[in-house]
């Protein structure tokens, strides 16, 4: 099926799974939103991440996309299981399969989880993990400078590094061997996180699982893109257009084919 997959973040996050989604899939066509006017999702109420989510998937639904991408862990956590009811396409989460990495690496089954005040308060990662094995044991940490110093493209430096440094202190001598970088901002700053915990630890991202995901669903439910021309691809932001392409340009050595500046302001509010 010639039609694009669609990915959803709340702002630059996402854009480490759809790399890696072009990686292993180069034949598909990715049309992304990611949502930074709005970011952080973490702090948000429920309902406002819910909402903000459905206006971002109605908006690729008019690009009749044949697949959703959840890319947010925030998102993820409130809205997939209500999108797989809603929608007639595939719905993929990166909750499932971060946990799903970090399972295939442990081996004392004692794993960390770092991610937005909203993700650790859903306590999803831990269901996901405990519905794997239930001798695993998990500890949470909420990380909430991260996602905007992301945004701000600082992912290196003085100040990332003191930044990371102190959002790392309460777990920096933990028992654990596996640490989920449970926010697809969080990969960006995967580098200084690696080197603040112990060598031993193995740093987990939720992309190249993801990108697995899809390509099984895609493969079982017949929908891999059958045209021999290139894909196309289509980024959408509700921030400025430039500086989303000049980070995915510089940071994930990423060239958007077209980026456009979106609005959700005057959208009518569909929930299918």
């Amino acid at each position: 099926m010639d039609k694009p997959i669609g990915i959803i973040d709340s702002g630059y996050g996402g854009l480490t799974v759809a790399t890696e989604m072009m990686r292993q899939l180069p034949k598909e066509s990715i049309y992304y939103v990611g949502d930074s006017k709005r970011c952080p999702y973490g702090p948000r109420t429920v309902e406002e991440v819910r909402r903000f989510t459905w206006e971002m998937i109605n908006h690729l639904l008019e690009y009749e996309v044949k697949m959703l991408v959840i890319a947010c862990n925030t998102a993820t956590a409130v809205v997939l299981q209500e999108a797989r009811e809603k929608l007639a396409i595939p719905v993929v989460g990166v909750i499932q399969p971060g946990a799903i990495s970090a399972m295939k690496v442990t081996n004392n089954q004692h794993i960390a989880v770092i991610g937005t005040s909203g993700t650790i308060k859903s306590n999803a990662y831990p269901y996901a993990l405990e519905a794997i094995s239930e001798n695993v044991k998990v500890e949470s940490l909420a990380c909430p400078l991260f996602v905007p110093l992301v945004e701000q493209g600082i992912v290196a430096g003085e100040e990332a590094e003191g930044i990371v440094e102190e959002s790392l202190a309460p777990i920096k001598d933990g028992q654990f061997d596996t640490l989920i970088l449970g926010c697809t901002h969080y990969p960006l700053l995967k580098p200084l996180i690696e080197a603040y915990l112990p060598s031993h630890v193995n740093v987990i991202s939720s992309g190249e699982e993801t990108a697995r995901e899809v390509s099984s669903v895609l493969f079982h439910q017949s929908l891999n893109r059958k045209a021999a021309e290139a894909p196309t691809h289509q980024f959408f932001t509700t921030g400025a257009a430039k500086p989303f392409e000049e980070f995915a340009r510089k940071r994930l050595s990423l060239f958007p084919a077209k980026v456009e500046s979106i609005t959700f302001e005057h959208r009518l509010k569909i929930e299918r």
